[in-house]
């Protein structure tokens, strides 16, 4: 096992969206020492209320800016001394990518590509953590009983999984040309509060609220494995202080369920009769049917899922409802098939343009 890392001054890309605010606010809580720097765009799927629980944090500073800004992203690890990278911020959602490619291209490789080079120009970083997704594996074959492992073949099936392995390309060769002291993570599907609902459990949740149908695609057949934010948010930080340079770490389950097993445990809980709750609406254009990961690697770290399914839901529907208007006007992104243009253009929603002026002015 590699010798453990103490970072100083961490840069933590994308932390206004879902997992990454998870993350910087368990490491910015937990460890008072280390200085945490967020650069996030705030695209639609950010909100910076995800991250109020530390903006008045002494150790937290937050700037907005895009990653694919060369100047800015070398700036900030000049004066701000980063010694350490934790990069989230990507376009995620496979049902956008179908139909606006260019950005998760644009977002996804050549914004990871401006930090890598920033990295290899300013010469200071110690980790630079990429965090990828279980999509780049494709398909696992439906009679599999071990997961692929993480030096299983790349081999995705849509734009935004052919993205994030572009992105890991390019984080591996510049681990073997310049040295760049690297770590890749590929996760399973994360749920939990704070998620924008363009994904599949916050969606469901929001419209069992509304009394309206829970779309799925296809026959529901489809089979994911979901594990809690909080477990997510633990996987990193054993990660971030023991993972090993140049290695790949799977943050996944081995508790699977079918997209209909989902919309009819969300049912349950909401009283409502699946049979007539649920929609079946055309499937996406090609629609994995089974992600798998082997996830002993990380186990061998000292990390282990804590947060069962049952329990991991009901937290996440207390949350939905005690905070339904979090998103504000969230109408398009819970159609069956949303797009990018069907999504507010907004910095999180419009009550949290009054917390950017407070960030701005705390820095």
């Amino acid at each position: 096992m590699a010798t453990p890392y103490t970072p100083k001054n961490i840069l933590i890309t994308g932390a206004a969206g879902f997992i990454a605010s998870h993350v910087a606010v368990r490491i910015a809580k937990k460890y008072p020492d280390y200085k945490i720097v967020v650069l996030d765009k705030l695209d639609y799927c950010s909100n910076l209320k995800n991250l109020l629980p530390v903006s008045s944090s002494p150790n937290f500073k937050f700037v907005k800016g895009d990653i694919a800004s060369a100047d800015l992203v070398n700036f900030i690890l000049v004066t701000e001394n980063i010694d350490t990278i934790m990069h989230f911020a990507a376009q995620t959602h496979v049902d956008n990518s179908f139909g606006n490619s260019f950005e998760f291209t644009k977002n996804n490789i050549y914004g990871t590509h401006v930090l890598l080079e920033a990295c290899r120009n300013t010469g200071q970083i110690k980790r630079f953590i990429h965090v990828s997704t279980d999509e780049v594996y494709g398909e696992t074959d439906e009679d599999a009983v071990v997961g692929n492992h993480e030096a299983s073949q790349l081999l995705p099936t849509n734009p935004y999984a052919a993205t994030k392995a572009g992105a890991e390309m390019l984080v591996m060769a510049y681990g073997r040309s310049y040295g760049l002291p690297v770590i890749t993570t590929r996760g399973n599907n994360v749920y939990g509060p704070n998620q924008f609902p363009e994904k599949l459990i916050p969606k469901f949740i929001l419209l069992a609220m509304k009394g309206e149908p829970l779309p799925i695609h296809g026959d529901g057949s489809n089979v994911r494995s979901y594990l809690y934010c909080e477990d997510v948010t633990e996987a990193f930080e054993v990660i971030l202080h023991r993972g090993e340079v140049g290695h790949v770490y799977n943050i996944g389950t081995k508790k699977e369920r079918t997209v209909m097993d989902v919309a009819k445990d969300i049912c349950k809980i909401f009283n409502l009769e699946a049979e007539k709750a649920i929609k079946f609406v055309d499937n996406r254009p090609f629609n994995d049917q089974r992600y798998f990961l082997d996830d002993e690697k990380l186990k061998g770290l000292g990390w282990s899922e804590r947060t069962y399914w049952e329990e991991g839901l009901r937290k996440t529907v207390e949350w939905y409802v005690a905070n339904s208007d979090y998103w504000g006007d969230v109408s398009g992104a819970l159609l069956p098939h949303p797009k990018a243009g069907m999504m507010p253009e907004h910095e999180g929603p419009q009550d949290t343009k009054g917390i950017l002026a407070q960030f701005i002015s705390k820095n």
